[in-house]
C-alpha cells in the first residue's frame, strides 16, 4: 500500500511538471513556430440563441444567457495539449528505458567476467604446470 501511496504521490507531483513543460515551453514554441496563438478556446459555433438577446457574442455570456454553443475550440486545445504531453510522457519513457537497458546490459557484463578460480584450483594448475615442465 505505501509504494501505491509513493505512486499515487510522485504521478500526482509528476503530472505538474509535464503540464507545466507543455504550457510554459512546447506550447510557446509551437506558437513561435505557427505564427501566432495556439489557443483557440474562444472559438466556437453559436447552435440556437435565446429570444430576444442582444448581448455580446462571447462564450461566457452566450453559456450565461442560455444558449446553445458548440465550443469546438476548447475541445481543440484539450486535445492539442493531451497529444503533446502524451508525446513527451513517451519520450521520457523511452528514455528511461534505454537508461534501464544500458544499466542492465553493464550488470550482464559484469556478471558474465569469469570469476577467479579458488585458490586450491589455483595451486593444483600450478602444480600441474610445473609437473608438465619436467
Amino acid at each position: 500500500m505505501i509504494d501505491l501511496a509513493v505512486g499515487v504521490i510522485i504521478g500526482a507531483a509528476f503530472s505538474k511538471i509535464i503540464d507545466s513543460l507543455v504550457a510554459d515551453i512546447i506550447m510557446p514554441l509551437v506558437a513561435f513556430i505557427v505564427g501566432g496563438e495556439v489557443d483557440f478556446t474562444n472559438q466556437f459555433w453559436v447552435l440556437r440563441l435565446p429570444e430576444g438577446y442582444t448581448g455580446p457574442q462571447t462564450y461566457d455570456a452566450l453559456t450565461s444567457a442560455g444558449a446553445v454553443v458548440l465550443s469546438w475550440g476548447n475541445f481543440l486545445t484539450i486535445l492539442i495539449n493531451f497529444i503533446l504531453l502524451a508525446f513527451v510522457v513517451f519520450c521520457l519513457v523511452k528514455a528511461v528505458n534505454a537508461a534501464r537497458r544500458s544499466l542492465e546490459r553493464e550488470q550482464e557484463a559484469e556478471a558474465q567476467a569469469p570469476a577467479p578460480p579458488p585458490e586450491d584450483v589455483a595451486l593444483l594448475r600450478e602444480i600441474r604446470d610445473l609437473l608438465q615442465q619436467k
